[in-house]
């Protein structure tokens, strides 16, 4: 590829030979083949692009608030930001604090598994705090519910079915079910974790403290 791009006046970077290849998008990226392909290699030969890995993440908790407004992130630590840089920073905040390096051995669509090292900070921050205003606004069967089309959708996505009238139908069903997703999620990032610390202005919110306490009592008369 160098040679060919070479032949138009194109510069390209070799760099140093890994002992693995990586495809990347803004989401986040996968390492995969040549040594990788053994399952007696550990995924730490792999040298982190978009973060670090845990163990070389600061020693102090980031405290991170997400607004999301129906489902979708909207400001960052009470900054409003479009969606190109909401997910730009959660890359960042997530890349540096060690979160969303997972290994997988995967179903391949043709029936074969392959194996793969991933990366995805920001999507790993994202979605984790999604999930706790979730817990909020959805109830039991709207939650199990938006598991199976999420995960619907996911295999759709992957088999490169977007326009399929399935993946169409479960997206309007899931904007449908999440278009009370808003308000404002804390949580601290700390060395790979990611911990809840509060939830706030969730106007939909179907939780209760009085009425669920396992404190309360009645007043005597």
């Amino acid at each position: 590829m160098v040679t060919y791009l070479s032949k138009f006046g194109i510069e390209a970077f070799v760099g140093p030979k890994k002992k693995y290849s990586t495809d990347a998008n803004l989401a986040g990226l996968s390492h995969e083949a040549e040594d990788l392909e053994s399952v007696q290699t550990p995924m730490t030969i792999v040298d982190p692009e978009m973060g670090v890995w845990p163990k070389d993440a600061p020693d102090a908790e980031e405290l991170v608030e997400l607004t999301f407004d129906g489902a979708r992130c909207v400001a960052v630590n009470g900054k409003r930001l479009s969606p190109l840089e909401v997910i730009s920073l959660a890359n960042t905040i997530g890349g540096r604090n060690g979160l969303g390096i997972s290994h997988a051995l995967e179903n391949r669509i043709i029936g074969t598994k392959s194996r793969g090292v991933y990366e995805a900070p920001g999507m790993e921050l994202l979605g984790r705090a999604l999930e706790y205003l979730y817990q909020a606004v959805l109830d039991r069967r709207a939650a199990a519910l938006f598991a199976h089309l999420s995960s619907l959708v996911s295999n759709q996505i992957y088999d490169g079915r977007w326009f399929d009238p399935a993946t169409v139908a479960a997206r309007k069903a899931i904007d449908e079910l999440t278009k009370t997703a808003s308000g404002v999620v804390k949580v601290g990032c700390y060395k790979g974790n990611i911990h809840f610390h509060s939830l706030s202005d969730v106007a939909a919110s179907l939780y209760n403290e009085a009425d669920s306490s396992m404190e309360a009592r009645d007043e005597p008369r």
